[in-house]
């Protein structure tokens, strides 16, 4: 599921039944998008070694799939050299280095004998996570704000994508299908394309545009274990979560542990985010629009931004009420500014208009704005469009590239010509027995 040669299920968007008294329901409650066109093949196609450990979590696949409440005790045999090996060989090579210093290349120096070692002392119970070191970097759309972002030491990363791999197997066959963020053989645009969907072809006529207040810095280490339990039973697989959630934070040479949060940044933090809001809301949400709801409810995830469409306006606020102490439970809070109820759908627009107001709001999602068109013949036409500061920052990266690009051309000789197939303007420049390109957009 992770590499091309495989196929992926579809990824189908949450959607709760129609309610028809005495008649089969018109829709369906969604089967959830998983990884069962995949059981029977191998994942990894780099050493014949691999196969055995491709089985192995089938293995552990088939049993997550068929015993939904079963404790898994002994995981981390699945934590072999050959994965460990494979893990290494997935990860960025320029990425910055963590506390340790190490970089990609210094490790594949002696990649065996250190993955040998490496090995051994995460069985034998001697391998110790190093603190995260912290940096901020920009957050998208421009502007001074920043966010933090972790930097794990580098086998740290290994073991962390190792542990995941091993864990995806057991996880993919419990998330539900209106979870999209950081899984196998889904990604943001799958996120999109279910949401537009599912507002073009469900009665959704209001929004609830969820945000939850610092997430990763608000999860409770203490609830995200006791989550983790109900499925991983191996207590040497929960001590190495511990190990990782206590090493801590070193910021400029201080040092820092704290009882919440998970290390933005780090490998495993995206699958542990999953597994928080699967108990905390996945699992809660689809209860209660089977329960609670008196109309249609649609529902999509990624990571922690949240989107859910309603049909009617009460079944939206007494959500929004139940969601904001459900959370509260669990140590998360509702952003109150960037979190809104707004009318929004094939009908929003005519029936502001029939109550003098303007045109429907929009909403943002995954850095894409979501706005109620209309087509010739009236109907609804969802449009989608890439967020403004997003796009202007974007912008200002490409005009700061090729001012770089031509100053590598400055001083040679330039040519003007148009690139074969697009018809694009370049410049090429030669000096210095070299031949630089710059592609300029008409």
């Amino acid at each position: 599921m992770m590499n091309g040669p495989e196929k992926s299920d579809s990824a189908i968007v949450a959607m709760k039944p129609a309610n028809k008294a005495g008649q089969p329901a018109a829709k369906w409650v969604e089967p959830r998008a998983g990884t069962k066109g995949n059981t029977g093949q191998p994942h990894t196609r780099r050493t014949q070694s691999r196969g055995s450990v491709s089985q192995g979590l089938d293995r552990v696949r088939h049993a997550a799939r068929q015993r939904k409440k079963e404790k898994f005790t002994a995981l981390l045999h699945h934590v072999t050299v050959d994965l460990l090996r494979e893990s290494f060989l997935a990860l960025k090579r320029r990425a910055a280095p963590g506390v340790d210093g190490v970089t990609w290349e210094d490790y594949e120096a002696g990649l065996e004998g250190n993955l040998q070692d490496l090995h051994a002392r995460v069985h034998s119970g001697g391998y110790r996570a190093l603190p995260v070191r912290r940096r901020f970097i920009p957050k998208p759309g421009g502007g001074n704000k920043k966010r933090p972002l972790g930097i794990a030491a580098l086998e740290d990363k290994i073991v962390q994508r190792t542990l995941v791999a091993v864990l995806n197997a057991i996880y993919e066959e419990d998330f539900l299908g209106f979870s999209y963020g950081f899984r196998p053989g889904r990604g943001q645009h799958d996120a999109l394309d279910a949401l537009s969907v599912a507002i073009s072809g469900t009665p959704v006529n209001w929004i609830l545009d969820a945000d939850i207040r610092g997430f990763f810095d608000s999860v409770s280490q203490e609830w995200l274990v006791r989550f983790l339990e109900h499925r991983i039973g191996d207590e040497r697989v929960s001590r190495l979560v511990r190990k990782w959630l206590k090493a801590g934070v070193l910021e400029e040479g201080s040092w820092s542990v704290s009882e919440t949060g998970t290390p933005q940044g780090a490998v495993v933090s995206p699958l542990l985010a999953n597994v928080y809001l699967h108990y905390v809301f996945d699992l809660w949400a689809k209860q209660w629009r089977g329960r609670e709801a008196t109309g249609n409810v649609i529902i999509v995830r990624y990571a922690d931004d949240i989107v859910v469409g309603f049909e009617h306006e009460a079944d939206a606020r007494r959500f929004w009420d139940a969601m904001r102490t459900r959370f509260e439970r669990f140590g998360l809070e509702l952003h109150g500014e960037k979190t809104r109820l707004l009318e929004f759908g094939r009908y929003a627009a005519v029936r502001r208009q029939r109550r003098g107001l303007g045109r429907p709001e929009t909403f943002t999602f995954l850095g894409f704005s979501f706005i109620c068109g209309t087509s010739r013949r009236g109907a609804l036409q969802l449009q989608r469009r890439t967020r403004r500061d997003r796009m202007r920052a974007r912008l200002r990266e490409i005009k700061e590239e090729l001012w770089t690009a031509s100053s590598i051309l400055a001083g040679s000789d330039i040519h003007h010509g148009r690139l074969a197939g697009d018809g694009r303007r370049c410049l090429v420049g030669h000096g210095g027995g070299s031949c630089s390109m710059v592609v300029v957009a008409d």
